[in-house]
This record gives structure tokens, C-alpha cells and sequence, in this order.
């Protein structure tokens, strides 16, 4: 669902921007009145956990499409979910601006419709009610399959009406968001049965974990953080091989709504482009001069470290900043 900058206008593009910006400073606020020191490691190899995971496209079958998990009801469920959305301001900032997936003016867009929706509306509304104090399995796997629906169907309206209100294609608002809807219900149920699955996993195995009940203790907290880390490796590394070369969702609906790519030619819009190709090191995860199957390999376990280092690195900033606070207030 990672939208481009043909899509949106400058206005919505800004607009937006100033929205998740305002929305990771919430999310950041919220941080620093309950700073759990103990979570950073986690909050950073779940970042790696979820750019991993995404670059595995599953196909739709019967549809000529395919998708990939979005991962916010997962982060929300995981860390609570302020710092699920830094984590996915994270992921989409490494994708948008060291591999071209995702434009740098959409980046505002992108953030909030696979950030938010399932950060702050589908986990606390949908997933938490539905999964109950208890926790129990099947509790969980349905949270996980509704909180996913909701995320990526709010997501996927979000989209249409972006490109609606920016007005600079010819996409029909009502054939858009029909191709855009069906398709992204399909996708969520993937997402849903991921998502499901890895929050049954750490049920199981992670102790003392606050969002999910626990009855087994098989591994500690630095367990879980290194099997998330070797998870992202392996996805990364080695699964990303296996992902659909098939459009993803939005692709296929514009395909189908337009027949052809969107492209736009405005001043804003070639400055973005021309930026980008200036930032991103390796545009399309790919390495010139390498085949593609090396580039895929690379990228994937690139791309995964530098999220968890990026993520990890402003969350130490975000304590630096609350100790510095507290040692000036108790100064006082």
C-alpha cells in the first residue's frame, strides 16, 4: 500500500506530512511519560521483524495480484501503540529514503494509513476487545484476523480519498475504490493469519509479557528479542526470494482503474524524484551490476539492520532526553 508521489498533490502530500509529524510527537510524548528502558532492544528488532516481513509478497490467487502485511496491529500488540507507530515511522522512513519504495512526499501519506489506522484505531478498538484480558488462542486469532481487516480497509479508503482530494489523476473515485476495497480485504486475511500466528508464538514462549497473557516460560525477554532478530535475518535473507513478482494491491487496482502507470510531471513532484534518486542507495531493492536474487538477499538483511539501529538510536535519544529532564527537574 506504500503509496508514490504521482498520486498526491503537494498540498495533500504537506498536509499529510504535518499530520504523522504530529502524530509521532504524540507518540513520542506518550513514550516518555512510561519509558521502559527494557523495550528498546525490542522495539528495534521488531522494526527489522516488520521491514522483513514486508518484503514478502504473497500472492491472491485468482486475482493477478498480490500483498504484503502492513504490520502495525502486530507492533500495537507487541509494544503498545506509541511505540508501535515510531517503529513504523521507522520502517517506512528506511524504505522511502534508501530504497525508493514509497515516495519521500507520500511519506506523510504512507505513514498514516498503515501507521495509525492500526496503531490507534483497529488495536484499541478492535484487537484489545476482541482479545480479551485473558488471552486466550482463539481469542487472539480472531483479534488478529478482525484488528487486520479494519487497519487495511481504513488504510486502503484513506488512499482513495488521498488521491481524490489531491485531484491530479483521472483515477474514477468510485472504480478506484472498488478495486481498492476487495483486494485489500484479501490481502488483510494474510495479514490477519501472520499477525495471528507471531502473537500465539510469543503468547506461548515470552514471559511477563504486558499486551499478551502469558502460560509458558521458554524464553526470556532477551530470548525473544534474539528470536525476532534471527526471524528477521531469515525472512530477509532468505524468504524475501520466495516473494510474488505479481502487483501489489494498490499497483493492481490502479492497472485495472487506469491501464497504465501514474506519472506526474509538476516542479514539487520532480524535485521529490530527483531527490530520491539522490538518497536512495538502492532504488527497487536491487544492486547494479549484481543479479537480482544477490540484490534481494542484501537488501533484505540491509534494510533490516538499519531499522533496528535507526529505531534503536531515536528511542536512546527519546531516554537521553527524559533522563536529562529529570535530572534538571530534580536539580531544581
Amino acid at each position: 500500500m506504500h503509496m508514490s508521489d504521482a498520486l498526491i498533490s503537494p498540498a495533500v502530500g504537506g498536509a499529510m506530512l504535518a499530520v504523522s509529524a504530529g502524530i509521532i510527537g504524540y507518540s513520542v510524548r506518550a513514550i516518555r511519560k512510561d519509558f521502559k528502558e527494557s523495550r528498546i532492544p525490542l522495539m528495534g528488532v521488531s522494526g527489522a521483524f516488520v521491514f522483513a516481513a514486508q518484503m514478502i509478497n504473497f500472492a491472491i490467487p485468482g486475482t493477478g495480484s498480490s500483498g504484503h502485511i502492513a504490520g502495525a496491529v502486530l507492533l500495537a500488540a507487541l509494544l503498545g501503540p506509541a511505540p508501535a507507530f515510531i517503529v513504523m515511522a521507522g520502517v517506512l522512513l528506511i524504505q522511502a529514503v534508501l530504497f525508493a519504495d514509497g515516495g519521500l512526499l507520500a511519506y506523510g501519506c504512507n505513514l498514516f494509513n498503515m501507521g495509525f489506522f492500526g496503531c490507534f484505531l483497529s488495536y484499541p478498538f478492535v484487537f484489545h476487545p476482541i482479545a480479551g484480558k485473558d488471552g486466550k488462542p482463539g481469542r487472539i486469532f480472531t483479534a488478529g484476523i478482525a484488528a487486520s481487516m479494519a487497519a487495511l480497509l481504513c488504510g486502503a479508503f484513506a488512499v482513495t480519498i488521498e488521491t481524490l482530494v489531491s485531484g491530479i489523476t483521472e483515477l474514477p473515485f468510485g472504480v478506484f475504490a472498488a478495486a481498492m476495497m476487495p483486494i485489500h480485504a484479501a490481502i488483510a486475511i494474510g495479514e490477519g493469519l501472520a499477525t495471528s500466528f507471531v502473537l500465539l508464538f510469543v503468547r506461548k514462549n515470552l514471559p511477563d509479557f504486558e499486551s499478551v497473557k502469558q502460560e509458558a516460560k521458554r524464553f526470556s525477554a532477551a530470548g525473544m528479542v534474539w528470536t525476532f532478530s534471527l526471524a528477521a535475518l531469515v525472512l530477509g535473507g532468505g524468504f524475501s526470494l520466495l516473494a510474488s513478482g505479481k502487483p501489489d494491491g494498490l499497483e493492481w487496482s490502479i492497472e485495472r482503474t487506469a491501464g497504465t502507470e501514474i506519472e506526474n510531471g509538476s516542479a514539487v513532484h520532480g524535485f521529490f524524484a530527483s531527490l530520491s534518486d539522490k538518497l536512495a542507495l538502492l532504488p527497487d531493492y536491487v544492486i547494479p551490476g549484481k543479479n537480482e536474487q544477490t540484490g534481494t538477499i542484501f537488501c533484505g538483511i540491509a534494510g533490516a539492520i538499519l531499522c533496528a539501529a535507526l529505531i534503536c538510536l531515536c528511542v536512546s535519544i527519546i531516554r537521553f532526553r527524559k533522563q536529562k529532564q529529570e535530572i534538571c527537574h530534580a536539580g531544581k
